[in-house]
Formats: structure tokens, C-alpha cells, sequence
């Protein structure tokens, strides 16, 4: 069926990007916390450049205050979560959520059908515990209206450290979403005779009134040395190609681990890969003392199209000195509360926006079951 026929499309054409064809490394353009703080500075060159049609749809933020002594605090928690017996691991589990709250491990699928565990996650709302009490809204919207659960006997370091930095990405985040909104408004109220019409502020509002944010804590368990064969599999990538559907995903950069000792990444080719929109494979890489932003296609539809979304993936280390190596890694995805409206600046169409299950009406609940509908390998957010 087509489903399939995407599926092996995408491995055949990643096959080819981890063999080095049509690959590049990619500078990720940065901005400084100093800078989004001070409202007298200019940024939306830098935002073009980072999230427009020329971009590849991530910039780094570099100075964020405590964000280094955040990040040693958290990522080691994943292993600890990891090594916890099976049983109280399943206690930690959400099946009522599709395993989008608390412990996720061999619940999702590889791009050939095929249960990935090569790692596990644990899912939380880093800002509400009880996003909402109306059991009407908790059955309809069950991935992002159920409460969170803690291993508070078992791991009670998580909780606090898991909202700290989870708090502080988004409140980044926000900041970010302030210069992408003057950014999209002083474009349409040159394209617009309207001046700019229900978009002023709108990807910050959206990021601050949200109750649907969600933090992912992943650990990647150690492997032996793969294959040859296996070294060029998608099924050997840590993350496989997707495109964000939320509004903005902050990530924090990961911890490679010998046991409990952090190490550097055994592997240069190891990492975050983008396709650009040349379809050029690109590896982006920041340094590990900042947060990077990813814009998402709720962002892309908001702004009319003028912020552009771009697949990417997660390549695993490979080699021997990747063997007995696990990753730790932390993302938080910023998106619109379920009953957003999908709605677009005044005088864009469908061809402006460029997101094919998106139509005018929709509320984000509903964008979000058509693109799981559309993408079902993807990963769960």
C-alpha cells in the first residue's frame, strides 16, 4: 500500500544520506540569551535565516542562565529510570495515553514495522501535573490532558529536576517565539493591506497560554559493534526522519555514557541530520551549553508559511568505539492547547502554508490525529 511505499522510500533515501550521498554540514545560526532579553535588539534577519525558506529550521541559543547545571542534573536520571526493574517501570506506564505519559519502551514502531528498543522514554508535562480536571477533555485528548505520573519512591530526583529544565526551555522558548512573531509581522504588513490582520503576538500567546508542553527524557541503551549491513539500516538511527507537527521543540544537547561517566561522542558522523530544502542532507550541530530551537508546522501554518518546518532525524554513533555507549538526551515540544484554532493570516492560502493535512477550520486536536493518521511510524510526542 502507499503507506508502505513511503516507508521504504524513506529507507531507501536514508540508506543513501548515512553513505554520505548529497551531504553537507550546516551552521546553525545563534542568537544570545542577552540578546532575546534585550528588546532594543534586532533579530529577524537571524530568524529568517534560521526558520525561513532558506533556513534549516533550527537555531541555538547560547547563555542561557543554569542551563549546564540543569542539564548534568537531568540526563543522568535516564539512566537511572532505564535500569529500573521491569515491573515498577510498567507501574510508571500509561497505556490510557498511548504511552505519551510516564515510561515508553518497545511501544514504537521503526520505519520498517519493525518495535523499536533501542531506547526508552519517559514522557512529562513539565509545566502542569493536571493540565486540565474536565474528564470530557482528558477522554478526547488523552496524549496531552492526562496527568503526569512520578517514580517518586524510585527515582525522586526526577520530578524536580525534569520541571526545572523543562521550565526553563519553555520559557526560552518564549522568547524565541517573541522574535518569530515581529518577524511574521513586519512581513505581512508589507504583503498585507490589512496591516498583519489576528497574527500580532500569536506564536508567544500560543507558547505561554499552552497547557499541552510536553518533555521527553530519552535513553539510548548501549549496543555492540553493528554491521556493516547494519551500519547503513535506517533501523541503526536513533530517531527516524519526521517533521515536528508542534510549534517549537527545544532540545538540550546529549549525553554520551561509558556506565555512569560522561564521554565524548564516540562517532563525528553521529547527530542530528536535516534535509534542506535543496534536499541536501545536512548535519547541524550546537554546542552543549546551549538549548536549540526546532520550528514546528503549527508554526508554519500560523505564520502563513513564511516559518518553514524541515524533516530531520537522529543518527546513532557506529563502530567500535561506540560499542557499550549509551545516549541521554532531553527535548521539551511546545504546541498549541488541543482547541487552538489552525488559522492562518489574512490572504494566505493553502499554497502559502505547504502542510498537507492541514485545512482551514481544523483545531490543533485534530491537526494532530490527521498527522499521526498521516505519519503512523512516527514518534509519539
Amino acid at each position: 500500500d502507499s503507506g508502505r511505499a513511503r516507508a521504504r522510500n524513506s529507507l531507501e533515501w536514508a540508506r543513501c544520506a548515512l553513505r554520505g550521498v548529497a551531504m553537507a554540514d550546516g551552521k546553525v545560526v545563534e542568537l544570545s540569551y542577552d540578546e532575546l532579553t534585550d528588546p532594543a535588539s534586532n533579530l529577524s534577519d537571524r530568524i529568517a535565516a534560521a526558520y525561513g525558506k532558506e533556513g534549516l529550521g533550527i537555531l541555538s541559543v547560547s547563555g542561557v542562565p543554569k542551563v549546564a547545571e540543569l542539564r548534568a542534573r537531568l540526563l543522568p536520571l535516564a539512566s537511572k529510570l532505564a535500569a529500573l526493574p521491569d515491573d515498577v517501570k510498567e507501574s510508571i506506564s500509561d497505556v490510557d495515553s498511548s504511552y505519551s505519559f510516564g515510561w515508553s519502551h518497545g511501544k514504537e514502531m521503526l520505519a520498517n514495522g519493525v518495535p523499536d528498543y533501542h531506547k526508552g522514554s519517559f514522557y512529562a508535562n513539565p509545566q502542569y501535573d493536571t493540565p486540565t480536571a474536565d474528564p470530557a477533555e482528558i477522554q478526547a485528548h488523552p496524549s496531552y490532558a492526562r496527568p503526569n505520573i512520578w517514580p517518586e519512591q524510585h527515582v525522586p530526583d526526577l520530578e524536580p529536576a525534569f520541571k526545572e529544565l523543562g521550565q526553563l526551555m519553555v520559557t526560552v522558548g518564549a522568547l524565541v517565539a517573541n522574535r518569530c512573531d515581529i518577524h511574521v509581522q513586519r512581513h505581512w504588513q508589507h504583503a498585507s493591506e490589512n496591516g498583519g490582520g489576528n497574527i500580532s503576538s500569536r506564536l508567544e500567546n500560543i507558547i505561554r497560554s499552552s497547557k499541552c508542553a510536553k518533555g521527553r527524557l530519552l535513553h539510548y541503551f548501549p549496543v555492540e559493534e553493528p554491521s556493516a549491513a547494519a551500519a547503513n539500516d535506517l533501523q541503526d538511527s536513533w530517531c527516524g526522519w519526521h517533521t515536528d507537527h508542534g510549534s517549537l521543540t527545544a532540545l538540550c544537547c546529549g549525553a554520551y555514557l561509558r556506565e555512569e561517566e560522561e564521554v565524548p561522542c564516540p562517532d563525528h558522523d553521529a547527530g542530528l541530520y536535516i534535509r534542506n530544502r535543496r534536499g541536501k542532507v545536512v548535519k547541524a550541530s550546537f554546542p552543549c551549553s546551549h538549548i536549540a530551537y526546532q520550528i514546528g508546522e503549527a508554526s508554519q501554518i500560523h505564520s502563513g508559511g513564511l516559518l518553514q518546518a524541515t524533516p530531520h532525524c537522529v543518527q546513532a554513533a557506529r563502530g567500535a568505539s561506540a560499542s557499550g555507549i549509551a545516549r541521554n538526551s532531553f527535548a521539551v515540544f511546545m504546541q498549541p492547547q488541543w482547541d487552538c484554532p489552525m488559522d492562518v493570516p489574512e490572504g494566505t492560502s493553502a499554497e502559502d502554508v505547504r502542510v498537507g493535512q492541514w485545512e482551514p477550520g481544523i483545531d490543533f486536536g485534530e491537526f494532530t490525529r490527521r498527522t499521526l493518521q498521516k505519519n503512523y511510524h512516527s514518534e509519539k510526542r
